[in-house]
């Protein structure tokens, strides 16, 4: 085994979306309802997964309680839920902003805010950050300290930076064709992202519990917290 450490984080909270699909499931709100349905995740296993085990089982629904059918993260999850293959998914954008436009979903957990995150996961689910073996790490730390230093600038520009501003620097293929949904999903999704680069305390072991949910045999492993990350590069870039 290759110890691995992060050391800046891009993304404060999963930017996931859990929404009941109005064409099956028409009026229901209450995610209950969905005991014995099918609920599309990008990938069984996947952190989509993970998310509708915390929604679900907050509902008083267990894993094996519902079908978890993989339906992707583009165009595949999109036919999916009009079609009526899945009761409910949950998925990112531009997906999710592209079904609740077209009035297709109901919207029951929305992670692209921290807050709602935190309070499903009951602590700080984190997502996107930058990682390497930690030989790497203490054999070559200008260069970790050098990618830090330049993740958390980008961080603080796309804080400050409107989303014509942005599009400019964009490829034109990330638009998908719709430049006015994608500056829609980007404001939607910006207040996930982390400012400073740092890690929350608590993040590793909201982490584990969550990874539990979809592989029990993890459920009594120990991780090292201490070990799992480092904030000192994104320390040492806000100093400098």
């Amino acid at each position: 085994r290759q110890s691995m450490q992060a050391f800046v984080l891009q993304d404060r909270a999963p930017q996931c979306v859990f929404a009941i699909n109005r064409r099956t499931m028409k009026g229901v709100k209450d995610p209950a309802a969905l005991k014995g349905r099918r609920i599309g995740v990008t990938a069984p296993g996947s952190h989509s997964h993970v998310m509708a085990n915390f929604v679900m089982a907050r509902a008083g629904v267990k894993p094996n309680e519902y079908s978890a059918i993989g339906i992707g993260s583009g165009a595949g999850a999109v036919a999916a839920v009009r079609s009526g293959q899945v009761d409910a998914f949950v998925g990112l954008d531009p997906v999710v902003t592209q079904l609740e436009k077209a009035d297709a979903i109901d919207i029951v957990v929305d992670t692209r805010r921290v807050e709602e995150g935190d309070a499903l996961y009951n602590g700080p689910m984190v997502a996107g950050c930058l990682y390497a073996p930690q030989t790497f790490i203490d054999r070559n730390p200008e260069t970790v300290q050098r990618m830090t230093n330049a993740v958390i600038r980008s961080l603080k520009t796309i804080a400050a930076i409107t989303p014509e501003e942005l599009m400019k620097s964009v490829p034109k293929a990330a638009f998908l064709g719709n430049p006015k949904l994608y500056a829609e999903c980007f404001l939607r999704n910006r207040p996930a992202m982390s400012i400073d680069g740092r890690f929350p305390e608590g993040c590793v072991e909201t982490a584990a519990k969550a990874l539990a949910s979809v592989k029990p045999e993890l459920a009594d492993f120990k991780f090292d917290a201490a070990a799992a990350y480092t904030n000192r590069f994104a320390d040492a870039a806000k100093k400098a």
